[in-house]
């Protein structure tokens, strides 16, 4: 079966298709800039990559183009779209309506138009990315898969914030949590690794990359995660401040005279690392700002760094215990320096990180960094969200 697996943004629209008879990607890339009149197309398949200058006003002209290129008789790797049986999305929101993923059709596109306020940035794009494909491929099936999903099954006294009831009640503010579709596939790769039943063990997983999150995942569900309303919540990302005293939004209004738009924007887009560094969200350039002796930026690793252990052992405690740890997305694949700082001193809970093989990883391995005597494991686990999409389309449409 090949299922072709689309992440839309507000102008992009990245693509891997698949052949699950063996997993495989047999052609991945992107869109860029849809809608601007320098628009381009990446495409990798077979080891070669191309990039293409092409206007696509919309996503349906984007999808037109991907979907060019994957029958291309030269460079595409399918004879017909006949080949593709089905289409999967990734889509920040479900709210509480959807705990799985779901075939998707006209009623689940109007549901997906009332969770909009929920993710004003991201379910535009998410819900045209599905109707361009549904324009494009009529009788195709079309899959959503939920950022918000995994988190589903959290208590409500873990996803309720002390707010009066009537505003969960009458306007479904709670906590969401995303990164679900990594949370998943990592928590789920860590119970193999281990060689146990997920369903049989305490693990914590911790996707860092320029969206940050960690999640408690008991028994095979998340009970609980550190993304909350929205990505904003929990630990310092990118350019997101993450957990913050909400009175100091009233603080800066009345230093600034900001309206409350502006310091979202604040709080979302310059602040995190950029926000502390001074330079860079991203990173890379945070490291190469700590070797120019940018104070600031190695404060951004020792603030990162307490507040993962600051979880990491209050969700040990949600649990009753802890089996098990895993570091993936970017920064948490490649961050040798931050996965040591963030399990030191923490033998008293089982935790004891093999500093050696910590650091020179190769790149795109499952690796165990925990020492012998760890009574929890360490795991440094490449995630994988795409597969875990496509899995989801398999196990519907079939």
């Amino acid at each position: 079966m090949k299922v072709l697996v689309i992440n839309a943004g507000s102008s992009s629209l990245k693509y891997q298709l698949f052949d699950m008879d063996g997993e495989k990607v047999l052609a991945k890339g992107n869109c860029e800039k849809i809608g601007a009149d320098d628009s381009f197309v990446v495409y990798k398949a077979n080891g070669m990559e191309k990039v293409i200058d092409v206007y696509m006003p919309t996503h349906s002209e984007a999808m037109q183009q991907v979907l060019k290129l994957l029958t291309d008789k030269e460079i595409g790797v399918l004879k017909s779209l006949d080949e593709v049986e089905a289409f999967g999305h990734r889509v920040l929101h479900g709210g509480e309506i959807y705990k799985d993923s779901v075939i998707v059709d006209d009623e689940v596109l109007k549901n997906l138009e009332t969770l909009m306020p929920l993710g004003p940035l991201h379910m535009p794009a998410n819900i045209a990315g599905i109707r361009s494909c549904m324009e494009v491929c009529k009788g195709k099936p079309n899959v959503a898969v939920f950022d918000t999903a995994f988190h589903q099954t959290m208590p409500d006294y873990a996803y309720l914030y002390g707010l009066p009831y009537e505003a969960y009640r009458d306007w479904k503010i709670r906590k969401y949590g995303f990164h679900g579709t990594s949370h998943k596939y990592v928590s789920g790769e860590l119970a193999k690794v281990m060689g146990k039943p997920i369903e049989e063990l305490k693990l914590i997983t911790i996707h860092l990359g320029n969206g940050s999150s960690i999640c408690a995942v008991k028994n095979g569900k998340s009970i609980d995660t550190t993304m909350g309303f929205t990505p904003l919540e929990g630990l310092v990302m990118g350019t997101r401040c993450g957990d913050v005293d909400a009175s100091v939004l009233e603080y800066i209004a009345d230093k600034t005279g900001w309206d409350i738009h502006q310091i979202t924007n604040y709080l979302n887009k310059k602040s995190g690392i950029l926000g502390i560094n001074g330079v860079s969200g991203d990173m890379r350039d945070n490291n190469a700002q700590i070797e120019a002796g940018n104070k600031r930026a190695k404060l951004v690793i020792d603030m990162l760094a307490y507040r993962i252990k600051k979880y990491i052992g209050s969700y040990a405690a949600a649990m009753g215990g802890l089996d098990g740890i895993a570091f993936t997305g970017g920064v948490g694949e490649n961050q040798g320096d931050l996965r040591e700082y963030a399990t030191n001193d923490l033998e008293f809970l089982g935790i004891e990180l093999n500093k050696e093989k910590n650091y020179n990883l190769p790149r795109g391995t499952v690796e165990e960094l925990s020492t012998p005597d760890s009574r929890v494991k360490i795991y440094r686990i490449p995630t994988n969200e795409e597969l875990v999409i496509a899995r989801d389309c398999v196990r519907l449409c079939k």
